[in-house]
């Protein structure tokens, strides 16, 4: 798994690196099984402040990209707190690559059902 950490308009500290390395391996028990069917595991997280002037204090934006297989997934968040923005960010992945890998498996075994259907119909003709 390839990750690519980029920063705007802030300086990207340690704490702020171990934090999204944190929560992008935590990704990673849904990544290693489709890693393993599809290929390689890119992911591309950017995190920026986005202005300097607005009046409640500043807005943190977090948006990444994981590109698995030829497969691409996006999420971004806005928030007050650069670390909400990254749970954020976190959250709604874990939820859109579940959704995928969910309806993956779901057209796989109807698939597999309906062949089976077809195979007992011929071998329930045969006997006749």
């Amino acid at each position: 798994m390839r990750i690519n950490l980029q920063g705007k308009n802030m300086d990207l500290t340690d704490p702020i690196r171990d934090y999204v390395g944190k929560r992008v391996t935590n990704l990673g028990r849904l990544l290693v099984k489709m890693e393993e069917r599809n290929g390689e595991v890119a992911v591309h997280f950017e995190v920026e402040k986005t202005t300097n002037h607005h009046k409640s204090g500043d807005i943190f934006r977090a948006h990444c990209a994981v590109n698995i297989g030829g497969q691409t997934f996006h999420a971004s968040a806005d928030k007050p707190d650069l670390y909400e923005a990254i749970d954020g960010v976190k959250d709604t992945l874990f939820r859109e690559i579940g959704k995928a890998k969910d309806r993956s498996q779901t057209l796989f075994k109807r698939g597999a059902t309906k062949i089976k259907k077809i195979l007992k119909g011929i071998s329930s003709f045969r006997k006749k």
